[in-house]
């Protein structure tokens, strides 16, 4: 007999999915996932099968892939194949075989998903591969996530047979005669996951015979304390990081304040993929020199004066774009500057915006950033002064100064930092009789 009403009672529990849905069984044709298709089609739920060729076990590769074909055919489901050249995938990639052969099935998983519209993607996982997980997670070094290893929910993967363990799939399977196919490489202790499963997994069911149950309940715990964990920092993050439009600003002040420190740094900054080793180094360098950098693969994180300010780290130096007087728009960065004329002489006092003496720009300006050695005329002054100084006497945070548009006339000669000061030598005059206003579009 077949585990329905148990089957049915773990779905139910952890909100799976529901009747209506279409769910994609991923396959291999090992006992495990053999018998989640029987309980799949036992409580007629609309499934199709999903089988991955790894070409990386010759013959017995294609022995599993007749196997899972035939096998759905027999219950009058769709099937779906694909062959992988994974040895390949991984040497280009500079991963382990195993690696490739996880980021290949799940991309190729996800694919057929959205194109044959099935809602979820059911993988045969159970509570021996949960042990697994967690005791690998451990060994390498993890954080609360790694501790509740293999959740029976996240996002579309679902993992129906999370209540059962390895002995219990075993006596199901031989019980109700169910036929499958042995994966050979599951006996080798050259991956580590196997090396676990056959070496070290026995000697902790020596100590625990519920070795299983326990881990089970152990996980749970787990990642209530994740979700616990994920409300606090929310509600720590809306309190702390401050979304201005170049960034993300941080008061130094509340970092310090920050208890335990370390860790909720760390939750606050993963977002941006700062690892655990950078955070530390953030929180060494917290009195450090304003300017002292620190990067993620995607993001870098400056302390400037009082906030620990973080931007993306592919904002580059933008190219020199030219601006002639039939320019309307004209993107930069991810700003955006506009340019109109009229007649009417009068200006308002808007940083955005500079209302500039037509008659005196030549054609094309130039729109570009910041260059060592810029000097410019600030509005309402006499003389000359270092666009460098400039930015230090108003306190522009250092990653902005590389990003902020420069508007130089054709001259050479600089006539707005756009959204801060205008050159005064452009100014309006009663002598005006034409103006071109400049404007930043912050997006």
């Amino acid at each position: 007999m077949l585990p329905i009403s148990q089957f049915q009672d773990f779905i139910e529990q952890q909100q799976l999915f529901v009747r209506a849905n279409k769910i994609l069984l991923a396959v291999s044709g090992g006992k495990d996932s053999v018998l989640m298709l029987h309980l799949f089609k036992a409580i007629g739920i609309d499934v199709g099968v999903a089988h991955c060729n790894f070409n990386l076990r010759a013959d017995e590769a294609q022995r599993d892939e007749s196997f899972v074909a035939l096998l759905a055919k027999n219950l009058g489901l769709p099937f779906y194949v694909t062959h992988f050249d994974t040895k390949k995938y991984a040497a280009e990639n500079k991963i382990s075989t195993q690696m490739a052969a996880r980021d290949l099935r799940y991309n190729w998983f996800e694919g057929i998903r959205s194109k044959e519209g099935y809602d979820y993607i059911a993988l045969a996982q159970h509570q021996n591969d949960a042990v697994e997980t967690v005791l690998i997670n451990l060994t390498r070094g993890t954080g609360i996530s790694g501790l509740h290893g293999i959740l029976p929910k996240r996002d579309l993967l679902i993992r129906p047979l999370l209540f059962l363990n390895r002995q219990q799939i075993d006596e199901l399977v031989k019980v109700n005669n169910l036929d499958f196919v042995e994966d050979s490489s599951n006996a080798s202790i050259k991956y580590t996951r196997n090396k676990i499963r056959l070496q070290v997994v026995p000697h902790l069911q020596e100590i625990n015979p519920n070795l299983e149950k326990t881990f089970a309940e152990n996980i749970a715990r787990f990642a209530e304390l994740e979700t616990f964990l994920n409300i606090q920092v929310q509600k720590l993050a809306h309190k702390i990081l401050n979304k201005i439009n170049d960034g993300i600003y941080i008061p130094l002040e509340e970092v310090s304040k920050l208890n335990p420190q370390k860790l909720l740094l760390y939750e606050l900054l993963k977002p941006f993929n700062f690892g655990e080793n950078v955070v530390q180094e953030i929180l060494d360098s917290l009195k450090a020199l304003s300017g002292t950098h620190f990067f993620s693969a995607t993001h870098q994180a400056i302390i400037n004066r009082n906030d620990l300010v973080i931007v993306e780290k592919n904002i580059s130096v933008t190219a020199n774009q030219f601006i002639h007087p039939t320019t309307e728009n004209i993107a930069f960065a991810n700003d955006e500057i506009s340019l109109t004329f009229t007649d009417e002489v009068k200006f308002e006092i808007n940083s955005n915006k500079a209302f500039v003496n037509a008659d005196k720009l030549i054609f094309p300006l130039v729109l570009r950033n910041w260059q060592n050695g810029d000097k410019f005329i600030p509005l309402g002054m006499r003389n000359l002064k270092k666009v460098s100084d400039y930015f230090i006497d108003e306190k522009v945070p250092l990653h902005l100064k590389s990003v902020t548009p420069i508007l130089v006339n054709g001259n050479g000669e600089i006539v707005w930092i756009a959204g801060m000061r205008q050159d005064n030598r452009y100014k309006l005059t009663t002598a005006t009789k034409k103006v071109a206003i400049f404007e930043l579009k912050i997006k």
